[in-house]
């Protein structure tokens, strides 16, 4: 059994962060951005439970660098999506995704090699 219950605190968080940008987004309806921005705050979130899970490791759960990495991407996704609705061009998008996907690549081989 988990010491901590943090599936509910982050489907809190995951309304909370989606009223805002409805309140925020109402006037234009800009949906994309809406949606961007939920996976780009989200992701901040998931980062901020992975220090929460490296202070308080469970022994059967998910890992703090796994949660880090999955924070890290849906940041990179929203991120991506938002620089392509901001900019048009989705070859900074692409970058920005294949640049990070790679860092968390050797981020997770070096992982591996030190232990």
């Amino acid at each position: 059994m988990p010491k901590q219950q943090l599936g509910l605190l982050s489907f809190g968080v995951l309304v909370i962060i989606i009223a805002i940008l409805l309140v925020a987004f109402a006037p234009t309806q800009d949906w994309g951005s809406i949606i961007s921005l939920t996976l780009m705050l989200y992701g901040l979130w998931v980062i901020v439970l992975a220090r929460i899970r490296n202070k308080t490791p469970e022994k059967y759960g998910r890992s703090a660098f796994s949660l880090l990495i999955w924070g890290i991407l849906l940041l990179t996704i929203g991120g991506a999506w938002y620089l392509n609705i901001l900019t048009g061009n989705t070859l900074y998008s692409v970058v920005l995704l294949l640049v990070i996907v790679g860092v968390v690549a050797l981020a997770s081989a070096l992982l591996r090699t030190k232990k």
